[in-house]
């Protein structure tokens, strides 16, 4: 089975294999400082999911650090002037903050020569006016990303997560955020306490436009996001769930369970959804479980094998 992956659309794009840089915008969230709740969603590290981003310094270090990082894994044949990045802002609510501030951090990065596009992971709920027309105007210049964490699309397991919205709130940031020309990349988390496969896949024929209960009514166009990153639940130190798992362990998904998943997410959604990441890396000094994931190459190898194996 073939799909799109991220990498393939970004070196068709650029000419080139570009390299990923974790970012901090200094922004916390209104799940987190009260605004909404305390202590974030359930599954949500103290890192606010950003746990290998760099420190929080001016941009211009950070991006010099994180590239420091990246570089020193590459080969010398690449020279360092034709090093292209993506300037990826993971960590907490990246659009959560005063409109000024932020228009000033994203401009000085995204005018860097070495910087080819800005990707900002956010939430549905933190997109005013304000905001969605200062990241339009910010992809006039470099293709930006817009990363919503939507996890699920079942109001009752979002609640259950501490998610702090409901379904119909990432409906309408993404219909705003495609008026305004953006690019949505959708977060998917399989493996949420109560989660079933069935469940799972509803999530991904919601933001296919397949699920139709969920489609508008007044006559606007279907949801049909451009990317998705699949991300297997990991139940980490220091949060609330990680506390719920040792206080009364629930079931969490065993590698076989995890690329069947995979695989039946991916037959799901539009042959040309792009895939941005089909599994994630949980800090190993934070994980709880599933165990088997700090295994990095063995998941990976399991994936592809098992995705080159299926059919449509």
């Amino acid at each position: 089975m073939e799909y799109v992956s991220v990498s393939d659309v970004l070196k068709k794009a650029f000419g080139q294999k570009i390299y990923r840089l974790s970012l901090q915008s200094g922004c916390t969230c209104p799940n987190r400082d009260g605004s909404l709740s305390f202590g974030g969603c359930t599954f949500c590290s103290e890192g606010g999911s950003g746990d290998f981003a760099s420190p929080l310094l001016p941009i211009d270090q950070q991006i010099d650090l994180a590239r420091a990082r990246v570089d020193h894994k590459l080969p010398s044949s690449i020279p360092l002037s034709d090093r292209e990045y993506i300037a990826y802002f993971q960590s907490y609510t990246n659009t959560y903050g005063p409109v000024d501030r932020l228009t000033k951090l994203y401009r000085q990065t995204i005018l860097r020569p070495d910087i080819c596009l800005l990707s900002l992971g956010t939430r549905p709920d933190c997109l005013g006016p304000d905001m969605i027309d200062m990241l339009a105007k910010l992809a006039a210049i470099k293709p930006v990303w817009v990363e919503l964490g939507l996890q699920t699309a079942d109001d009752k397991i979002a609640q259950d997560s501490n998610r702090g919205y409901k379904t119909e709130v990432y409906q309408e940031a993404y219909q705003r955020l495609k008026e305004a020309g953006l690019t949505v990349i959708t977060h998917l988390i399989l493996g949420l306490p109560g989660q079933s496969k069935d469940d799972i896949l509803a999530s991904v024929d919601y933001v296919s436009g397949l699920y139709r209960p969920y489609l508008p009514s007044d006559g606007r166009s279907d949801i049909n996001t451009d990317g998705v990153k699949l991300q297997l639940l990991h139940v980490l130190k220091g949060t609330e769930m990680g506390r719920q798992y040792l206080e009364k362990p629930f079931h969490v998904l065993s590698l076989e369970e995890y690329t069947d998943l995979v695989v039946s997410c991916l037959q799901h959604l539009p042959p040309q959804t792009v895939i941005h990441r089909l599994t994630g890396d949980g800090p190993k000094k934070l994980l709880i479980a599933p165990l088997w994931s700090g295994d990095k190459k063995r998941v990976l190898n399991t994936l592809t094998k098992a995705i080159r194996d299926a059919e449509r």
